[in-house]
């Protein structure tokens, strides 16, 4: 596909237009451009914890060349989950989601990098386990439309919104990696 489409376009046909949005969230650094610090929330469900998926996840992350910026695991609260649910809340399966998502622990990740949000996206794969792609996390382990292991942050602006609802500031560390260089972004 991609020879018939330029990589811009593939980007964009998969991710929507690239909107440059100032980032409430990560602290200017020297020189560094800002794209490049761009953030995604992303969590393990409670099926991908009790199937112990969380490594596998945090290995493909890294393995791409993300930086992990803060985790955690808790049972999500309520108020947390009606709010991060909430452009669901009128649909049928609105209940259903909710009971899954607080019916064991959650691992709550912020990863950071190159157009993150979007790629998060592409390794995730479709909502529905029958449509996602084999090699994407939901190809590979998911087993249903209602339990299909992760959540990944669908915008730059849906991530900033999820970053503050699942995390406070101070607890994502700033940190740097200088001597690391990705196979995906070599310096």
């Amino acid at each position: 596909m991609s020879g018939l489409l330029g990589r811009a376009a593939l980007r964009e046909l998969l991710c929507g237009p690239r909107v440059r949005v100032p980032s409430l969230l990560v602290r200017p650094s020297s020189g560094e451009p800002s794209w490049a610090r761009e953030r995604t929330l992303v969590t393990v469900k409670p099926d991908g914890v009790r199937r112990r998926l969380v490594g596998e996840v945090i290995r493909r992350f890294e393995r791409r060349g993300f930086k992990l910026v803060g985790m955690k695991m808790l049972q999500a609260p309520e108020s947390v989950l009606a709010k991060h649910y909430q452009h669901h809340q009128e649909k049928p399966f609105y209940p259903a989601l909710l009971s899954h998502m607080s019916s064991g622990p959650v691992v709550a990740m912020v990863w950071e990098g190159p157009s993150v949000v979007c790629a998060s996206r592409a390794m995730i794969g479709l909502t529905d386990s029958a449509e996602a792609a084999p090699g994407t996390i939901r190809g590979d382990f998911s087993l249903h439309i209602r339990r299909n292991v992760i959540h990944a942050s669908d915008s730059v602006e849906g991530a900033q919104r999820e970053i503050q609802l699942w995390f406070q500031s101070d607890e994502l560390v700033d940190w740097a990696d200088e001597g690391h260089r990705s196979s995906l972004y070599p310096a």
